[in-house]
């Protein structure tokens, strides 16, 4: 006996050939953006205007988009610009992030980069009622985030100040002419601590990474501060030890 086959109808086949394709989880890009403003090391958030999370603050960001971004640097260089107004001179990629349970809304993925701005160059894009500084307090803020963005924020700090221990990446948050009290107070701004401020000079003059700018100096309460620059903004300068030896 012959046994008869009835042919699937198109639905039942749509609805199989969907069970079998994997679930496709969402890509976004977050960026933990770092200035000093008010003597203190302070990061951009921005207010969610929509669920999840609502009214809560979060890392800029967004989802990449394909028809836009040729590649997720490209995507995080967007967002920068979309919040800040300008081309950050130090972007990194940090880390990548994902779970099924970091965004209630499904299965997510995120990269995150973390830039550094000087104050004087960065324009915010919104008012201070969704975009805004806020002080970093040790590796955190006051205010709870969205999302798992506290965690991220917390690695993003470690990270900049382990590299501060042995590269000069603090050029990016000064404006180009600075003095040399400034750039040592960048230092201890980021790492919590006061240095000492013979050692911390020497290291800066073994390095060979400064400039005098020839007849220019700022005013000050004493006598006016040389002015200076980096020799070379975009050389990597490597410290042979930790800078937190030079504490006081």
């Amino acid at each position: 006996m012959t046994t008869s086959v009835t042919p699937s109808s198109e639905a039942e086949v749509s609805h199989r050939d969907q069970a079998s394709q994997p679930e496709k989880p969402f890509f976004s890009v977050d960026l933990v953006i770092f200035t000093i403003r008010d003597e203190c090391l302070q990061v951009l958030l921005v207010k969610r205007v929509e669920a999840p999370f609502k009214g809560r603050w979060a890392l800029p960001g967004g989802f990449l988009e394909p028809g836009r971004d040729e590649s997720i640097e490209v995507c995080a260089m967007r967002r920068l610009i979309e919040k800040t107004g300008v081309q950050a001179p130090y972007l990194e990629q940090m880390k990548t992030y994902g779970s099924c349970d970091r965004d209630p809304r499904g299965w997510t993925a995120t990269t995150v980069y973390f830039a550094l701005i000087a104050q004087n160059s960065a324009r915010l894009r919104g008012n201070q009622e969704t975009v805004r500084w806020m002080p970093m307090q040790g590796d955190g803020v006051k205010s709870e985030l969205a999302f798992d963005h506290a965690g991220i924020l917390a690695d993003a700090a470690e990270r900049l100040r382990s590299k501060l221990e042995y590269t000069h990446i603090a050029v990016h948050l000064l404006p180009e002419k600075f003095t040399l009290p400034e750039l040592q107070r960048t230092y201890e701004i980021i790492l919590e601590q006061a240095l000492d401020k013979s050692s911390f000079r020497r290291r800066v003059a073994q390095a060979d990474m400064l400039e005098e700018i020839p007849g220019e100096q700022r005013e000050s309460s004493g006598r006016p501060a040389q002015l200076y620059r980096f020799r070379d903004y975009d050389r990597r300068t490597f410290f042979p030890r930790s800078i937190s030896r030079y504490a006081r």
